[in-house]
């Protein structure tokens, strides 16, 4: 009931950081944080658990830059392990879980494993012992698909490496054979990994990557609260996954509670993140729980309806300062989820108190994405939708907004279907997206995330004084990459 009045809740427009004495350039600020309680990454960017946002190609790019993705769950659990098992098979110091092939299985057995990892070598293996190798070299112009194995693979003068040889080692080996795979076997000759040329080379183009304590690539995954969540947690563990979110639309749930309760029963060292919440009592109520990051957001997403259609919700920097206050202190960190649209929104979130942001529309234009690309008055567009529309609730995502089973027509969505600009590749966007928050740092005198949290004020603007911030009085001739003119 409104018994007084209510209070005043703030959003990123509302507000801008007031710039202070600096002696940092912004080449110098450390962009590192962490995106849960025990995991760090290199730049503070989330990729959306969106079905036209994260599958396995843009976890890939996003761990690559020094993010990390989540791979929505609007997938069967075995599919979404595999998109989990995809990126963290990418590359790796050395791959400690190759995938093999036995001899006696056929070249067509050999083609669907390649074209299934993305891969373009197999080592074969008899029981646990390294027997050959088989590369798409020797594959390249055979055509019988039903010969085994064994009678196209390389076996004579296999080159090896013994376990705990360095990278460096191997490279020396890899250059001095002209081999692209060096397997790593122990005195039994049994196959312990992989080390790739093509992995060394990742390692140089690609220094600020995010990965675990193997040189794998991080990716985290998505699940509900709904029956096969047991399931498909377990499957994503096995699959090698870094933190699983419990993604929902009302993260202050009693079934929320109970789902993280049970996912920290089975496996107490997995990162567990659960969300979307807006009040610091739900963050406290899930810190209760055991999770290890808070995702903030109800209603900010810019294809999201939810404030309209329900009339609840909370202004996105409000929500982040309130649950990031009664958090300080206990190593829980607060993923900012929805509202962003410049790289600006993204400093204002962290230094409101968030340690990450997670990001939807920004990414959805990227090549990586899994939106399908479309043309329109001439213009290339990749479709973009809410987990609340139409749509992505009939291909079995109504249960993150507690409408799971139900048919179409019984549907109530608290999303829309849209397009989005053609963006490029996602490294493009992010860089222009780290370089902004790099810039705000700057300008107030914040080396890192954790001194700009402290540090950090902000003044309130009026209307005018956001029309003022934005271009005005002139017509663009030059659009630049990190700007846009339909910001209201």
């Amino acid at each position: 009931m409104l018994d007084k009045e209510p209070r005043l809740g703030l959003t990123y427009d509302d507000v801008i950081l007031v710039p202070a004495k600096s002696q940092i350039l912004p080449n110098e600020v450390d962009t590192s944080t962490f995106v849960s309680r025990n995991i760090r990454v290199n730049i503070p960017l989330v990729s959306a658990a969106m079905d036209t946002v994260t599958e396995s190609r843009l976890a890939i790019a996003m761990a690559r830059e020094g993010g990390i993705g989540i791979i929505h769950r609007v997938l069967s659990p075995a599919d979404q392990a595999i998109e989990v098992d995809r990126v963290k098979k990418s590359e790796s110091g050395m791959i400690m879980d190759p995938v093999t092939i036995s001899p006696d299985e056929t070249i067509r057995d050999a083609h669907q494993l390649m074209a299934k990892y993305r891969i373009s070598g197999i080592p074969v293996t008899k029981g646990r012992k390294l027997v050959g190798i088989l590369t798409n070299r020797d594959l390249r112009f055979e055509s019988r698909m039903d010969l085994k194995v064994s009678q196209v693979m390389k076996r004579d003068r296999l080159v090896t490496a013994p376990e705990g040889t360095s990278l460096e080692k191997a490279r020396e080996i890899l250059h001095e054979h002209r081999i692209e795979k060096l397997p790593v076997v122990n005195k039994q000759y049994e196959l312990k990994g992989l080390i790739t040329i093509k992995d060394i080379e990742k390692r140089i183009k690609y220094p600020n990557a995010c990965k675990d304590g193997h040189g794998r690539l991080r990716v985290g995954a998505a699940v509900g609260v709904g029956q096969d969540t047991e399931e498909r947690v377990t499957l994503l563990k096995k699959a090698g996954v870094d933190l699983v979110v419990i993604d929902t639309a009302h993260g202050h749930s009693q079934a929320v509670l109970n789902t993280a309760k049970m996912i920290k029963k089975l496996y107490p060292d997995l990162e567990l993140v659960a969300g979307n919440i807006g009040t610091a009592e739900a963050a406290k109520d899930l810190l209760k729980v055991g999770v290890d990051a808070v995702k903030v957001g109800v209603g900010p997403g810019s294809i999201c309806t939810t404030r309209i259609v329900s009339g609840a919700g909370m202004p996105q920097l409000t929500a982040i300062a309130d649950c990031a206050k009664v958090l300080r202190g206990t190593g829980v960190p607060v993923i900012a989820d929805g509202g962003i649209k410049f790289s600006g929104d993204i400093a204002k979130a962290l230094a409101a108190g968030a340690s990450s942001v997670m990001l939807g529309g920004l990414f959805a234009g990227t090549e990586e994405s899994p939106g399908e690309t479309v043309l329109y008055q001439a213009r290339t567009y990749k479709v973009y939708r809410g987990m609340g529309s139409i749509g992505a609730m009939e291909r079995g995502g109504g249960d993150r907004y507690g409408q799971g089973g139900r048919p179409a027509q019984k549907l109530v969505p608290e999303g829309i279907e849209g397009r989005v600009p053609y963006k490029g590749s996602l490294a493009a966007v992010v860089y222009q997206l780290v370089g902004g928050v790099r810039s705000g740092m700057g300008y107030c005198g914040c080396k890192s995330i954790p001194d700009l949290q402290k540090n950090a004020t902000f003044i309130r603007q009026s209307v005018a004084g956001l029309r003022e911030s934005h271009v005005h009085d002139v017509i663009i001739t030059k659009e630049a990459p990190n700007y846009r003119m339909d910001w209201e």
